[in-house]
């Protein structure tokens, strides 16, 4: 006989902890499983910026009058109107501020600079962001003071380790999963079944089909982000929301061991308003595709998705490593120096055709940029057109370095089709009963459409694992 539980939550993530602990503090017994060893997902590695109208925290800093409606002004702004799903904007950015509230009864040890206004994605019109002294690592932790009493209760079982191979359904109805415990198909039946196994971003064949529009896949992604949820449930006649409204993140460094890959941890600081870029950024051919010190990232990403490969190299000469701060998060200048010609996609050449060959740039091209590039800084045109208008030296001193950035896949636009009720919904529009999704399963264009809005995929994650975890616990009594 199958084991049996109120609620059963796959994915032990940034929706799912939340949702096991709004469930079994309703009373409810829940199955909380995930097939890696530790819990945390995308926690492990997220900046967990999280966004919020109204917390005690924006008013203790002196910040008053912001409301959800003007949160979600500003998501509609940013994403040009693109975003679908006004039901679960609304959703999120009503119950923000009491997500927010409730890590910060339980300790969250927030950045001492937040709320504050975020430039890496296009800004809100007030500070309204929160994250953790140690990014989502802090939000991971304070889930874990959380969830360790109803651990040691028992009213949430934790099983790591335990991947999930099928959805069992009655009648068109989930009634359970198998799952993988040391190769044997144990089957669980609950009275719920919620998703929350995250996005697709290691998974190449769904990044094609969904999200790429022929793009190449660079991941930052967890390598356990395989979208395992929205498969299963399309099996069942799941529907697949937001295809086709992807963007990449704005430059990434090749992985030292694999080019499919970036290392998050080694990344290059391209946001204009903290760091005066003193390179140009060019494409294969050696041209400049968009403005450096343009202060809107958004209009970089979407500059990036026109160029081959969202490909582009960071041009500079040894003056800029110099005097340039954060060239490269962590790095200081004489590190830089130490891993050119060393780790991937970091080249260092006495002149700038040399240093096209070993980068793999056209090299007339790019020549021929520097030296334009080069007479503007006494003009302060921008020789190409693109606006550029801060021009803090000129390219000329060797060496010279290239270093090669990828447009990357942190999260996934496309995700699994739900009601207001977060239900999953088949094709037809009809709801699969039993079985419920939330967080990035959802896909991030469910709530900034296509574009990035700052703390509005973490927020909603939190918010509605514990708002359906509340709901499921109290259907089941």
């Amino acid at each position: 006989m199958a084991d049996e539980y109120d609620i059963l939550v796959i994915g032990a993530g940034t929706a799912g902890l939340p949702c096991a602990i709004a469930a079994a503090e309703a009373g409810a017994r829940v199955l909380l499983v995930d097939k890696a060893d530790r819990i945390g997902g995308t926690l492990q590695l997220s900046g967990g910026h999280m966004s919020a109208a109204g917390a005690r925290r924006q008013l203790e800093s002196g910040i008053e009058g912001d409301t959800p409606a003007a949160h979600a002004a500003d998501i509609d702004r940013i994403s040009e109107h693109s975003v679908e799903r006004h039901d679960l904007v609304t959703m999120a950015v009503e119950n923000a501020a009491s997500t927010v509230d409730w890590l910060d009864d339980h300790g969250f040890a927030f950045h001492p600079s937040t709320p504050r206004i975020v430039y890496g994605h296009e800004p809100y019109s007030v500070a309204r962001t929160y994250y953790g002294v140690d990014e989502a690592r802090t939000t991971l932790q304070t889930l874990i003071r959380i969830i360790e009493p109803y651990l040691q209760s028992g009213a949430i079982e934790l099983r790591l380790g335990t991947a999930v191979t099928e959805l069992l359904s009655e009648d068109g109805a989930v009634v359970g999963v198998v799952l993988d415990v040391g190769h044997d198909d144990v089957p669980v039946r609950a009275r719920a079944t919620v998703l929350a196994t995250g996005g697709f971003g290691s998974n190449p064949e769904l990044f094609a089909e969904l999200d790429g529009r022929g793009a190449p896949l660079v991941s930052a992604a967890m390598p356990t982000s395989t979208g395992d949820g929205l498969v299963m449930a399309r099996q069942l006649g799941g529907a697949v929301a937001g295809v086709g409204t992807y963007l990449p993140t704005f430059g990434g460094m090749p992985h030292p061991d694999d080019p499919e890959r970036v290392q998050w941890v080694d990344r290059p600081l391209l946001v204009a308003t903290e760091r005066v870029p003193w390179e140009v950024y060019v494409d294969r051919k050696g041209r400049r595709f968009v403005a450096e010190d343009d202060e809107s990232i958004d209009r970089k990403e979407r500059a990036l998705t026109k160029i081959d490969g969202l490909t582009f190299w960071q041009i500079l000469d040894d003056r800029a490593v110099s005097e340039s701060r954060n060239i490269i998060v962590g790095w200081s200048a004489d590190d830089l120096r130490t891993r050119a010609n060393t780790r991937p996609g970091v080249r260092e050449a006495d002149t700038v055709g040399d240093l096209a060959e070993l980068a793999g740039i056209d090299a007339a091209g790019l020549v021929a940029t520097i030296e334009a590039y080069n007479a503007a800084v006494a003009t302060g045109i921008d020789p190409d057109g693109l606006g550029r208008r801060i021009y803090p030296s000129r390219i000329d001193t060797p060496p010279y370095y290239a270093i090669q950035n990828h447009g990357i896949t942190l999260i996934t636009f496309a995700g699994l089709d739900v009601d207001a009720s977060l239900a999953v919904r088949r094709t037809d529009g009809s709801t699969i009963a039993g079985l419920y999704a939330i967080g990035e399963l959802l896909g991030s264009a469910a709530t900034m459409g296509n574009s990035f809005c700052s703390g509005m995929l973490v927020g909603p994650c939190l918010t509605f694992g514990r708002l359906l975890g509340a709901r499921l616990a109290k259907e089941v009594a």
